[in-house]
């Protein structure tokens, strides 16, 4: 797990850098080659060893890894999704595919375990962007599909002034219920992950539907601070998920 944390972290500090986009581009270019290299055994960075047994002693496909550095990738491009499908592709990429990585390390078995892990990575990212959407739109990034500002009467400039009308606490109301949605489609996934495993993925599911929790409970305002869970909630929820472990 380490190992795969380490290789995406790189990335996305590669990502994150002050510096021109195209020098980004070129840098992921050459972590991307010396990713391929190291599949084939020749290391060319201190992590690549143990990111090839990792890759090998759990048969992580390399392709998952592949996506999550497209993924950093579609970040240096500007934010803008027409449609729920142009986000839930780009969901895929920088969240699904990781936990879909995870679960070879944690132990899986059941046909269907890999389509509710991407259902799960899509739940946590779509409940990323509803938690940082003030900040984003700070940045000029703005993740919500555009039909859906449409379909409730909200703009982007809105949204940047942070205005928290009717409409927008009826275009919240539709993505939170949209994000629980995939929680419930990947709630399958938790007998089919062997105990250890399963224990981390019900409290990351838990503590992440808790930030919907509070969003709600802030009545949207997700502009005036950073929406967090307390740390109590947290402790019922490390504490809720250790059942999980032995399959009560």
């Amino acid at each position: 797990m380490c190992a795969i944390y380490a290789f995406l972290r790189i990335a996305d500090d590669i990502s994150d850098e002050p510096a021109p986009n195209a020098d980004k581009r070129r840098q992921l270019t050459l972590w991307r080659e010396g990713f391929q290299l190291a599949l084939a055994g020749t290391f060319t960075h201190p992590i690549h060893a143990a990111l090839h047994d990792a890759i090998d002693r759990f048969d992580i496909p390399s392709r998952h890894l592949t996506a999550a550095l497209d993924g950093v990738e579609m970040d240096l491009a500007p934010a803008i999704y027409a449609t729920f499908a142009e986000l839930k592709n780009y969901c895929y990429h920088v969240a699904s595919v990781v936990g879909l990585s995870c679960i070879h390390i944690w132990g899986f078995s059941g046909l269907r375990a890999e389509e509710h892990a991407i259902n799960a990575g899509i739940a946590f990212q779509l409940t990323n962007i509803l938690r940082d959407l003030g900040e984003d739109a700070e940045s000029g990034r703005l993740y919500l599909p555009r039909e859906d500002l449409e379909r409730y009467g909200y703009s982007s400039e809105r949204l940047q002034r942070g205005e928290r009308d009717d409409g927008f606490r009826e275009l919240m109301r539709f993505e939170i219920a949209r994000a629980r949605s995939f929680y419930d489609a990947a709630w399958p996934l938790v007998p089919m992950l062997h105990p250890a495993g399963r224990t981390v993925f019900v409290a990351m599911a838990r503590t992440y539907q808790a930030i919907l929790d509070v969003i709600e409970q802030r009545d949207y305002d997700v502009f005036s601070s950073r929406v967090q869970v307390g740390k109590c909630r947290k402790l019922l929820v490390a504490l809720q998920s250790l059942p999980a472990r032995w399959g009560w």
